[in-house]
């Protein structure tokens, strides 16, 4: 098989794999547009338990109900149909990478969607509700009622949602750094106090303007910081033992 040929077909490959990807997320999407009033309801309990006793939020645009439940069909696709698109993904680069790279490839997609999952999830049962909290007795103290858009409210949400999902990401960012030779460990450990100054930097940015809030995202990040460093040190002995063990002959990828 010639080069162009060999290019072709992994075109080919490629755009096989994206339909499939897609076809997945668009059943999913009719499926979760079915239960999305189900799932925005679960979406909002950290604003119906923040909102004083006998309120509830309001849509202020008549087509707002629709989008905002289009919105959360979709990500709730997304999320659901993650598993499937990185397989698809991993799919088509494994038979291009060496043994010892498809064995660190594979835990980091995994551990990707985990950590990003995970941020989520803390978003969603710390940060949210002491957000509002926040916000509501803010109003409050003005004597004014509380109205709170369900629109707006999913707005902010999905952008605490990615925010936290990125950030919970520093461990397998700096697992990819360390592995790809970018930075070392030893540049890692010397990087804290930078690091420190830098989560509550996010925090600040990411966050509702209030001290708790910032403390919620910037800790974990430090924390999750640390753990990288910790898993660096597996990474890094893992290295060594995989330079060992691959054969001086391989000297080209698998096509």
């Amino acid at each position: 098989m010639s080069e162009q040929e060999s290019f072709l077909s992994h075109l080919v490959e490629l755009r096989d794999r994206l339909i499939k990807s897609l076809l997945v997320v668009l059943v999913l999407f009719f499926a979760c547009f079915y239960f999305s009033g189900e799932i925005m309801k679960f979406l909002s309990l950290p604003l119906y338990q923040a909102l004083p006793e006998g309120s509830r939020p309001i849509f202020t645009d008549q087509a707002g109900a629709f989008f905002t439940l289009t919105k959360v069909a979709f990500v709730s696709a997304v999320l659901l149909a993650l598993p499937w698109i990185l397989y698809q993904a991993w799919a088509f680069v494994a038979p291009g990478l060496y043994e010892h790279e498809r064995r660190f490839a594979l835990p980091l997609i995994v551990s990707s969607v985990f950590f990003l999952l995970v941020g989520i999830a803390f978003a969603y049962i710390f940060v949210l509700p002491a957000a509002y909290k926040f916000f509501i007795s803010m109003s409050s103290r003005t004597g004014a009622e509380t109205l709170q858009d369900l629109q707006k409210y999913w707005d902010f949400t999905l952008a605490i949602f990615f925010g936290f999902g990125l950030t919970f990401e520093v461990p397998v960012v700096q697992m990819l750094l360390l592995k790809t030779g970018i930075v070392s460990l030893e540049q890692m450990k010397a990087a804290r106090r930078y690091v420190v100054v830098a989560a509550f930097v996010v925090a600040a940015v990411l966050t509702p303007p209030d001290v708790i809030s910032q403390f919620m995202l910037a800790i974990p990040l430090i924390l999750l910081y640390e753990m990288g460093i910790q898993f660096g040190r597996l990474v890094k002995a893992r290295s060594r033992k995989d330079e060992v063990e691959v054969p001086k002959s391989e000297v080209e990828k698998p096509s």
